[in-house]
């Protein structure tokens, strides 16, 4: 399976994204719409290198490109495309509130402007973290398969194995989120003199600085995420995301009135947060690699093993029973050919 290639080009969109999202917003003054076209730019590319390279390895052709496929074959992508368009749904609708909360806070544009720049330090460790959860995406379902080797006849993968890789992803995330957070707080001061606006580098401190904190634990939440991806929980995302969301929703009306800019990415920290504990309820109770699953798998097949060994021993018993019955019936037989 190939993890690297996706890895590459989702690292070269958000590459791109990062630095045409300043180029535009502030070099080319479009502002919002800058910042869309940044994404808009950078999700075509991704879109026409995967496209590219599945047409070079003939993974798709021309003659079934435009085909429609059978319905019972495309149920469980309508199934599944459905659940992340709720989700997609509900990430837009908390960007979408952040934004209008943002500019609704002053009316000279340095809430807008400070908010902008804050995200900009937010996306420089958002970026690995982010492929990193594409990486999961692709890798724990290639784990969950099982596997023997046809020379030595060893077992590989399973739920077990896949479990052991996901806990070292989330442990990678948790690291790497720790020190992306920590040199992005290391940079700040440089990051914010990228604006020469004086009002605008003080708006944003804060939540530069609250975004730097987020990192730390945003790659368990990305990494998590991809995770429920690749087990095709896609409901349960979506569910999580929606209650991320209504969350947020509170937050942003709670907070901001009290403290501006900054109440504006507390509630982001809080739709982290809680998409966080949504990663936590799968993968310690009800997800398919969650702790008790894995420990009804085990008790499952300890059970197993033990009832194997009772059967054994049950025919082994059996076996010595025939045994002394055929040794004592031979034994008679040679005690009556004597006594003859």
């Amino acid at each position: 399976m190939d993890t690297m290639t996706p890895l590459k080009i989702s690292l070269f969109a958000n590459v791109l994204n990062a630095v045409m999202d300043p180029l535009l917003i502030f070099n080319a003054k479009m502002g919002v719409s800058g910042a869309a076209l940044a994404t808009l730019a950078s999700e075509l590319c991704s879109a026409v290198l995967f496209v590219w390279l599945m047409w070079k390895k003939k993974l798709i052709s021309a003659s079934k490109l435009f085909r429609l496929p059978k319905l019972e074959y495309m149920m469980p992508l309508l199934k599944g495309g459905a659940a992340l368009q709720l989700r997609n749904f509900a990430l837009n609708l908390t960007f979408l509130a952040v934004t209008r909360v943002t500019q609704s806070i002053d009316e000279t544009g340095v809430a807008a402007a400070a908010h902008a720049m804050a995200i900009q330090t937010f996306q420089i460790g958002g970026i690995v973290l982010l492929a990193l959860s594409t990486v999961a995406q692709f890798i724990v379902p290639g784990d969950m398969v099982e596997k023997v080797d046809e020379k030595t006849g060893e077992k590989s993968g399973g739920p077990k194995a896949a479990r052991a890789t996901v806990n070292r992803l989330m442990s990678w995330g948790l690291i790497l989120g720790t020190i992306l957070g920590s040199l992005q707080i290391l940079i700040l001061p440089k990051l914010l003199q990228a604006s020469p606006v004086e009002e605008v580098r003080t708006a944003a401190k804060i939540p530069a600085l609250l975004g730097s904190v987020y990192q730390c634990f945003n790659g368990l939440v990305f990494i998590g995420e991809g995770v429920m991806v690749g087990t095709g929980s896609f409901m349960q995302l979506s569910i999580s995301t929606v209650i991320a969301t209504l969350g947020t929703l509170v937050a942003l009306k709670e907070l901001p009135p009290r403290f501006g800019l900054t109440g504006v990415w507390m509630g982001f920290g809080v739709f982290n947060i809680l998409r966080l504990a949504g990663v936590a309820v799968h993968q310690l109770y009800n997800g398919p690699l969650s702790s008790r699953a894995i420990n009804q798998i085990e008790t499952s097949e300890r059970i197993a093993t033990e009832e194997a060994v009772r059967a054994q021993a049950l025919l082994d018993a059996e076996e010595a029973a025939r045994i002394d019955t055929e040794n004592r019936a031979l034994h008679e037989n040679e005690d009556n050919s004597n006594e003859g």
